[in-house]
């Protein structure tokens, strides 16, 4: 029987932080950590379910003695602060009633959001919320990936998929996902796609490479740059398209040969002269 864990807790405290930070007395460990998890769940639903959506993968919580810092990474972070930062004073407010205590948000830019597992999960959960095509739709998300700098990816969708009568998975795998290499920057999430006839759950890996490694760049830096010299794709008056003839070139068709500067024109030594 195989033995599975999450790629996430597998290297928390090695490789990886950890996503809450703080020290509780043990009296107070329990209510810090029902607050974490209400936090993170009012964060999600809000932003990831609801419209306009945020694209948070991720919140980090710091606690300190007198107030709880909150830190969104977050693909679109102008839906998230909203105009002159409204909406995050309006989130904070927010998380002070529900948990009862100061808060001060922080919004992180994930740069890449292709190269995050959660949003890569609630990609292809929305996808499938629009029966889409399953197998099309972990292609294309796997591409996206593999082309933004990923060096493997790995999606599995399970449920009834197309709406079948009985449940199955599929699984779309590009390039290598080294899950027994602790010092493999291995990224983990899972999401579910609410169907009327059921869930369907998704779980994806997506391996960018060493720690300490930098990820290649996307393929948006690795297309060539546009040519710029444009002078020998311009005739001598300057029209496009037409290119300079160079000195010496043969004649074109129909045309009799001209003779230069200093040099006799040609004779005509046919093979019918005697």
């Amino acid at each position: 029987m195989g033995q599975k864990t999450s790629p996430i807790g597998f290297r928390t405290g090695i490789t990886l932080g950890w996503q809450s930070t703080w020290f509780a007395p043990k009296t107070n460990y329990g209510q810090f950590l029902v607050e974490d998890q209400k936090i993170r769940k009012y964060v999600d639903k809000r932003y990831n379910h609801q419209m306009p959506k945020g694209a948070v993968a991720k919140v980090e919580i710091v606690r300190t003695r007198n107030e709880v810092n909150v830190t969104l990474h977050s693909g679109r972070p102008g839906v998230v602060i909203g105009p002159r930062g409204g909406e995050v004073d309006k989130l904070r407010e927010e998380l002070e009633a529900l948990t009862g205590r100061k808060v001060a948000v922080n919004v992180v830019e994930i740069k890449d959001p292709d190269l995050s597992a959660k949003l890569v999960a609630e990609g292809v959960s929305e996808q499938l919320a629009k029966r889409a095509a399953v197998r099309r739709t972990l292609k294309q998300f796997c591409e996206g990936a593999m082309n933004a700098g990923a060096k493997g990816v790995k999606i599995i969708c399970s449920g009834r998929l197309g709406g079948a009568e009985i449940a199955r998975r599929e699984t779309q795998k590009t390039g290598s996902i080294p899950l027994h290499t602790l010092d493999a920057n291995v990224d983990y999430a899972t999401a579910t796609a609410v169907m009327t006839y059921g869930a369907i759950g998704i779980k994806v890996w997506i391996y960018k490479g060493k720690f300490g490694e930098e990820i290649e760049p996307t393929a948006q830096s690795r297309r060539r740059p546009p040519y710029r010299g444009r002078e020998g794709r311009e005739g001598r008056e300057g029209r496009p398209g037409r290119m300079a003839a160079p000195t010496g070139a043969a004649p074109a068709v129909g045309e009799s040969p001209k003779p230069s500067q200093g040099e006799a024109p040609p004779v005509d030594g046919g093979a019918g002269t005697k």
